[in-house]
């Protein structure tokens, strides 16, 4: 895929959840045209569950047409939904570009999978799949649909403050304003 204008895109993140918390978590997605809001979206993952790669789907499709580029920050939701991201791709027939400010810690990830939750050994499998992480414009990135050059130009053509695209800054800041009641002094 190649970037030349301002890219259509969503940004998905979840919504803070307390550790004790089983049952769905909300998860939000930013709809931008370049760097400019146009719509927020709302749905629900299952806590450790497996349903994110349907629900983003799903998410995704009220986008519409245009929609450009899947965004994730990180490749699981509420715990440990682990989100196919080949699936994902297929599915929506957009890119997915994971970002991360820095690589996750692989070893600790497949201890908790494979030890503490059910169905752990194929979450596990959908992390190796997705391949490594590898640093592109100050952040980490995982990608499917997209080549590291266009994962360079999506981030370049999203991001406005910081190294976060502003779909991912957003969706997080409204997940945490929605949930907590307020925003202020979130990291993002």
């Amino acid at each position: 895929m190649s970037l030349l204008h301002a890219p259509h895109a969503i940004g998905f993140d979840d919504a803070p959840f307390a550790r004790t918390h089983r049952g769905d978590v909300a998860v939000f997605g930013t709809v931008y045209a370049g760097t400019v809001l146009h719509a927020v979206v709302r749905g629900r993952v299952r806590r450790d569950g497996r349903n994110s790669t349907d629900e983003l789907t799903r998410l995704a499709d009220l986008a519409g047409e245009q929609l450009g580029v899947v965004l994730l920050q990180g490749i699981a939701l509420a715990g440990f939904n682990v989100v196919d991201l080949a699936r994902l791709h297929a599915q929506t027939g957009r890119p997915v570009l994971v970002v991360a400010r820095r690589p996750p810690r692989l070893e600790r990830i497949r201890a908790a999978l494979l030890e503490h939750v059910p169905g752990g050994a194929r979450k596990w499998r959908l992390i190796e799949q997705a391949g490594e992480m590898e640093p592109c414009s100050g952040v980490y990135v995982q990608r499917a649909g997209l080549s590291l050059a266009g994962a360079q130009a999506t981030l370049a053509a999203l991001t406005v403050t910081g190294r976060i695209p502003e779909p991912l800054r957003a969706a997080h800041l409204i997940a945490g304003g929605v949930t907590r009641g307020s925003s202020a002094g979130q990291r993002v």
